[in-house]
């Protein structure tokens, strides 16, 4: 089992930035793939980055160059830096951890809010 707490969400305006982090238990978070995902109001959730268990990184099309995921294994920590942030980034944030070896398991955080005032 492992347990996800996200923190370092709140209100900023546009063209600021917000620096989320996830804080997972277990002793085993290397293992895992950690994403962060995002669902704003009326909206699907939808994948913003993803990170390897090797590091390997990977981003949502629209927002590579502006977010930037890392992970500090030492921490059992996922980051998820957000610069010149818009309007259309407010959403909750959600943290995910993955793994699929030797079973799919999927964990979940309870999300953080980020609002982007124009």
């Amino acid at each position: 089992q492992v347990q996800l707490v996200e923190s370092g969400g709140g209100l900023v305006q546009a063209g600021g930035s917000l620096r989320l982090s996830c804080a997972a238990s277990g002793s085993t978070f290397s293992l895992y793939a950690m994403s962060w995902y995002r669902q704003a109001p009326g909206k699907q959730r939808e994948l913003v980055a993803t990170i390897g268990s090797g590091g390997t990184t990977n981003y949502a099309d629209s927002l590579a160059g502006r977010f930037t995921i890392s992970r500090d294994n030492a921490k059992n920590t996922v980051y998820l830096q957000m610069n010149s942030l818009k309007p259309e980034d407010t959403a909750a944030y959600y943290c995910n951890a993955k793994r699929t070896y030797p079973r799919l398991v999927n964990y979940w955080g309870q999300g953080t809010q980020v609002t982007v005032s124009s």
